[in-house]
């Protein structure tokens, strides 16, 4: 029940509002518009066993330029197939909702209304661009991981700046893998086995499977397999080649995971380096965090920042200083200086509920730039557009763009510029 109530409980109705009330001063050089998708299932038969992040997927988006927010709009994804939507971003022009477990795409329209089944990365073998496909900033390929129940193997699916499908690598597994995220460099794929997989269409913990993560060249090939003690990855920040190792910053969490309530887990931030003898481990903060995200001009190379949301879902609050969590719900994002090993806390009010944070650029440098995010306002029941200057991470927000309707608590999104 409780995905279907409180911070996580659906909305309703589609609304568009046109010219946002705002406290403080949204940037000039914000134009463009904040997505995020996520799971807002209506109907459903027994609440009692439904999972978080199933249901018919809703997108939300703020439309932001010359200083206004000219318009936020809800729009249920309309596809024919059940299909679980988790994020959204734009590649070659268009707009994609992406879902989980190698069913289509949905194309959206710029103002978020369903064009119809998108067929981003579709291969003969019927996959389709993952849940977490990502954009290498240097040659604007889209790459992404893609499963589906019932297969013995996964595909590495790379897609051109253009939208045509460059290549699709078959990768073998003993059997279907629960691959939510993987990782990208500039010359290899990175993707994990855990004991999180598929029993037929069963997803479930199956403790004798071992865990291993696979490095693979990005052109194909071979995958070199490294054994790992057992975890569950949640998502990566980011990855990058380093002479003839490879550093992974990922969230991890020790097993059992349940799918259908991962309350009783704790994730945390980790560095995993692979060389040719094995991975060394390193724990990068251990406070339960999830959702992490880099300037995504950063992608696939050296980072020396991170953002990532304190953890919502699981249960554990995170002590944010000056504010205080409510309940299971967080209200705190977190800035990780990898270079420096320190992190600094935004902490928002008690009541308030956060999620992920979006980078949008506002210059060259790493952190030039500001963080996108919706925050639940206990106060009018509703959310907020939440601005911060990444650069002054721990200050008051640049802005708060005040929109009608509530935003239950969901999964990913993008900021995506005018062009």
């Amino acid at each position: 029940m409780r995905y279907l109530e409180n911070h996580f409980a659906p909305v309703t109705e589609e609304i568009t509002a046109f010219d946002l009330p705002v406290t403080g001063r949204i940037p000039d050089e914000l134009s463009g518009r904040y997505l995020r998708n996520g799971p807002n299932p209506l109907g459903v038969e027994d609440p009692a066993v439904h999972i978080w992040g199933m249901g018919q997927g809703m997108v939300h988006g703020v439309r932001l330029r010359d200083g206004r927010a000219e318009w936020y709009r809800n729009r249920f994804v309309r596809m024919p197939v059940f299909a679980p939507m988790v994020h959204v971003l734009e590649h070659a022009g268009r707009v994609f909702a992406l879902a989980e477990g190698g069913l289509p795409p949905a194309e959206l329209d710029f103002e978020l209304n369903t064009v119809g089944a998108g067929d981003l990365g579709g291969t003969n073998e019927g996959f389709t661009a993952g849940a977490h496909a990502k954009h290498d900033p240097i040659t604007g390929e889209l790459h992404a991981l893609s499963y589906m129940p019932g297969r013995d193997f996964v595909q590495h699916i790379v897609t051109s700046a253009g939208g045509d499908l460059v290549r699709a690598t078959a990768v073998p597994m003993p059997r279907t893998p629960f691959l939510h995220d993987f990782a990208l460099t500039r010359d290899h794929v990175v993707l994990w086995d855990t004991p999180l997989g598929f029993d037929g269409f069963d997803c479930r913990w199956q403790p004798d499977h071992p865990t291993r993560v696979g490095v693979m060249a990005r052109t194909g090939g071979p995958v070199r397999w490294l054994d790992i003690d057992p975890v569950h990855v949640s998502h990566t920040l980011n990855a990058y080649d380093d002479g003839d190792s490879i550093v992974v910053d990922v969230v991890t969490a020790e097993g059992p995971f349940d799918p259908a309530d991962p309350g009783g887990i704790r994730p945390v931030l980790d560095r995993w380096t692979l060389t040719a003898e094995g991975i060394e481990q390193r724990r990068i903060d251990d406070r339960p965090q999830d959702f992490p995200r880099v300037n995504d001009a950063y992608a696939t190379g050296p980072h020396r920042y991170g953002y990532s949301a304190a953890s919502a879902l699981y249960g554990i609050p995170f002590v944010a200083e000056g504010a205080t969590p409510d309940g299971a719900f967080s209200n705190a994002l977190v800035k990780h200086d990898l270079m420096r090993g320190t992190a600094e806390v935004h902490g928002f009010g008690a009541g308030e509920a956060v999620g992920e944070a979006a980078f949008a650029a506002a210059g060259s440098g790493e952190d030039e730039g500001y963080l996108l995010t919706y925050v639940h306002d206990p106060h009018r029941d509703a959310a907020d557009l939440v601005i911060l200057a990444a650069q002054d991470f721990t200050g008051d927000p640049v802005a708060r763009v005040h929109l009608p309707a509530r935003v239950p608590l969901g999964l990913h999104g993008n900021w995506l510029p005018d062009r």
